[in-house]
Parts: structure tokens; C-alpha cells; sequence
């Protein structure tokens, strides 16, 4: 008697379980937890002993345009998040719309992510750089092909290099459609880390 086949998702969860993925979602929620922990830590302790966190973003807001601090953040996310987007997610508290500005930083934030895909796929064609980023990267892209999507959706939700998951992506052509699909829980990053800021900021 033929043993009955096992369905899609119990394959995909036994891939899963093999290669590792679950323990890597499990360290990456394990490291995301310390630094969310001491950054929200940090802004309640700043703001209620060292200076008013208000009136310091409120100083930013009045002498740095929006333009310039929109264009900032977009390149950081484009080359490989140097800048944490909770800084900028704290600056959008004291403007005019704060939910407004916060929705803008999530699309630029994907945007940003889109253009490191792209910027991933130009690298293959250039032998030099490709060979020198794969052998850096090599980790991520490893990661990639054995996960695609699922790892960008770990990237986009959890504090981890966005960027470079997305580039990754590019350097290894995975699917636009589904890169453009699994890229879009950046937007629920952003509301739960918003909710969380501007809770440390009231």
C-alpha cells in the first residue's frame, strides 16, 4: 500500500525545517528583541532626563527641509541601511502630518528596497564587483536562494538589513513579481515600530 502523498505546505515546512530557516527566523527575533528594547529604553531615558526628544526633532523640523531629509533616508535604505530608520521614524512625530510623513518613509523605505534589487542585477554584469560583493555577501546569498521570499519578508518586518536582502535578490535575479509582493510587509514594519516611538515620544 502506497504511502498517501504529503501535502505542499507539510514539503514546504519540512525544506523549511531542514535548511534552518525556522532557527534563523528564531535568531533574528531573539536579536531584534535587545536593540528594540534599548532603543525605545533610550528615548525614554533621553527624553525624560538628558533633553526633550520633542523639542530636539521640532529644532530638526525647523531647519532641515522635508526634501533633504526625505532624500537622505531614501539613499541609506538604497546602500544597505546604514542609517536605522527609527531615527527618522522619531523625526516624523514632530511634523506637521505625523502619519503622513510616517507613510512616506515606509514607501521610500521600499523604494529604497526596489532600487538595491535592481542595483543587485546591474552587479552581475559587471565580473569585478559581482565576484567581490558575492564573496562578502555570500552568506546572504546563500540564504536567498534557498528561501527567497520568505527571507525578504524576515528582512522587511524584523530590525535586519533590508537592503541587503534585497540586493541579494537582485544579484541572483529572484522573481520580481514575487520580490515586489513579499517587499510590501515593509509597511508593516513601520506601523508597528511608528506605534511603538511615538509611544516612547507622548
Amino acid at each position: 500500500m502506497s504511502k498517501p502523498k504529503k501535502s505542499r505546505a507539510k514539503l514546504l515546512h519540512q525544506y523549511y525545517k531542514y535548511t534552518g530557516f525556522y532557527s534563523f527566523i528564531w535568531q533574528g527575533v531573539k536579536g531584534a528583541i535587545l536593540p528594540t528594547a534599548i532603543i525605545v529604553a533610550l528615548l525614554f531615558y533621553v527624553n525624560y532626563k538628558v533633553i526633550n526628544l520633542n523639542d530636539a526633532l521640532l529644532y530638526i523640523t525647523q531647519n532641515f527641509s522635508d526634501f533633504f531629509i526625505f532624500s537622505i533616508f531614501l539613499a541609506s535604505e538604497s546602500i544597505l541601511g546604514l542609517i536605522p530608520p527609527d531615527i527618522f521614524i522619531a523625526w516624523t512625530k514632530n511634523t506637521e502630518s505625523p502619519l503622513l510623513y510616517l507613510a512616506i518613509l515606509a514607501f521610500l523605505s521600499y523604494l529604497g528596497g526596489v532600487i538595491a534589487y535592481f542595483i543587485g542585477m546591474a552587479i552581475v554584469a559587471i565580473p569585478s564587483i559581482n565576484k567581490y560583493l558575492y564573496g562578502k555577501m555570500s552568506k546572504h546569498i546563500i540564504n536567498m536562494q534557498k528561501w527567497g521570499g520568505f527571507l525578504i519578508a524576515v528582512g522587511a518586518l524584523l530590525p535586519l538589513p533590508f537592503a541587503i536582502a534585497c540586493l541579494a535578490a537582485g544579484m541572483i535575479n529572484y522573481s520580481r513579481k514575487h520580490f515586489f509582493l513579499f517587499g510590501l510587509l515593509r509597511f508593516g514594519r513601520f506601523i508597528i515600530y511608528g506605534f511603538l516611538i511615538y509611544s516612547a515620544l507622548s
